[in-house]
């Protein structure tokens, strides 16, 4: 008996879940007195705009019918969902599936898997998450993450031909399973020591099923230029579009050369070659502490000087993280040095000697991220995610809106909105996201232009920034009056090829 009601109770519940379901997906509102900001960079509008059945069914003078819902926007902007093509929540989307920092800043759809690492294999992770997460969210094949399949920790070292076949069959089956492109992290431990032609090779098979190859160069300070080159490089050989991330001068030493950057790049575009960027907003950056000494020669004190004298010195490196010595976490290099009374390079090698740290270095130059962020091809991207201890993790967005746009005036609100929507979704290939336009899927954001702001800090990093009032998921709200709803409406993205 007690089975049979189990049955009824199991079928019962099943019901009312597609009942609620339904409901939620034929359910229509609108969203009136709105500053509508489309995504396309032209000029801001009034309107009111109908959301039904999960997408934008009208846009323009509306009249709500007696069952709708209204919402009024009193004027604020309503934007286009932000598209975070350059990001690290792989773990955390499994923990946290509402993604409360990252749907607080406006992001609806996430690309986890750059720098070249990537879940593995593709299809098992966005399984997982299918029904358990509040944005969209893609990912890309990362090619560190292919050589680890591959070659196991015997990576410091060319691939065998043999090798290379093997990573070749695998990155096709991610691409088949819906890959946006391959990732490379040319400047980390295991992508470090592969040939062009490797990645050549690669990039082809990604190229074949429409995807892109989204590069952290082998160097972003005194050989970022050449970095460049060997990035246009391969797209070429490899016929395939080519996106550089968080494009930046990343020490004092190169300082300015943001310009010949530009001048490399603009070129190439204007002779036809598909070539774009991204940048976050900050003149720290956030990585790996071994990524200071280039040279990978960790206990050379020579090497490891230079590389502390590259970034401005060890009170320019923050530890973030760090396993072995938690309590170096929260301080720079040289206020443990002082505490240990050694030198910041006596840190450092014992650091790497004990298994590596995170850390924030705060080397880049304000003047070079204004040129790149007032180029029509970079776009924003966050390179953090849920989790993450630098602030661009949960600021980035509203930073770019409250900071470079409302007080610097670096661009107008609308360049800046096309720069976190419909750019991200063309060069993704997502034809129903990205725009205020009807028929596209109703991921939206309504803000306060005059509030939006990043309020995190770098010994802060997880405050969550003010302005942003609505976001909508799929028609659905994921945040409003300053949390999370709850509702995970985000769906799994997967590129068309």
């Amino acid at each position: 008996m007690k089975k049979t009601w189990r049955k009824i109770w199991a079928a019962f519940s099943v019901m009312l879940a597609l009942v609620s379901f339904v409901s939620a997906q034929t359910a229509s509102f609108v969203i009136k007195n709105a500053t509508i900001i489309d995504g396309s960079g032209k000029t801001s509008f009034q309107g009111d705009v109908r959301v039904k059945n999960g997408k934008i069914a009208k846009i323009g003078k509306i009249e709500p019918k007696k069952d709708e819902q209204v919402i009024d926007a009193n004027g604020k902007v309503l934007a286009p969902g932000f598209i975070d093509i350059h990001n690290h929540s792989e773990d955390g989307l499994q923990s946290e599936g509402t993604a409360t920092n990252q749907v607080s800043q406006g992001i609806t759809t996430i690309l986890v898997g750059p720098d070249g690492g990537s879940p593995f294999p593709i299809s098992d992770y966005l399984n997982k998450l299918n029904g358990k997460i509040a944005p969209n969210v893609g990912a890309f094949i990362g090619h560190a993450s292919l050589r680890e399949q591959v070659m196991n920790n015997d990576y410091a070292r060319k691939t065998t031909p043999e090798e290379l076949q093997k990573m070749l069959v695998l990155i096709e089956q991610a691409m088949k399973d819906g890959a946006f492109g391959l990732s490379s992290g040319l400047e980390y431990d295991v992508g470090y020591s592969a040939s062009t032609e490797e990645l050549i090779a690669l990039s082809r098979i990604a190229a074949k099923y429409k995807g892109i190859y989204m590069t952290h160069m082998r160097d972003e300070e005194e050989g970022m230029l050449d970095a460049v080159r060997e990035s246009v490089r391969i797209g070429k050989e490899a016929k395939i579009p080519v996106q550089i991330s968080h494009i930046k001068m990343g020490n004092k030493n190169v300082w300015g050369k943001s310009v010949d950057a530009v001048a490399i790049i603009e070129a190439e575009q204007k002779a036809g070659f598909d070539i774009t960027a991204d940048a976050y907003p900050y003149t720290a950056w956030g990585s790996t502490i071994t990524v200071l000494v280039p040279s990978r020669k960790h206990e050379d004190r020579n090497e490891v000087e230079t590389g502390l004298n590259n970034v401005g010195g060890a009170d320019k490196v923050l530890v973030t993280s760090c396993a072995a010595h938690r309590d170096y976490q929260g301080k720079t290099l040289a206020e443990i040095a002082k505490m240990q009374n050694v030198s910041p390079v006596d840190i450092y090698i014992q650091i790497v000697k004990d298994g590596g740290a995170g850390v924030v270095c705060n080397s880049m130059n304000e003047a070079d991220v204004k040129n790149f962020y007032q180029r029509s091809w970079v776009m924003v991207s966050s390179d953090g995610g849920i989790g993450g201890r630098h602030p661009r993790g949960t600021g980035t967005f509203p930073r770019v809106l409250g900071r470079f746009v409302r007080e610097n005036k670096w661009l107008s609100l609308e360049e800046a909105i096309r720069k976190m929507s419909s750019f991200p979704a063309q060069r993704l290939g997502l034809k129903d996201r990205g725009m205020i336009k009807k028929g596209m899927q109703a991921d939206l954001v309504l803000l306060d232009k005059d509030k939006v702001i990043d309020r995190n800090t770098f010994t802060q990093p997880e405050t969550l920034s003010d302005g942003i009032e609505i976001v909508f998921v799929n028609g659905e709200k994921v945040w409003e009056n300053g949390k999370v709803t709850g509702k995970l409406p985000g769906s799994i993205l997967r590129r068309n090829y």
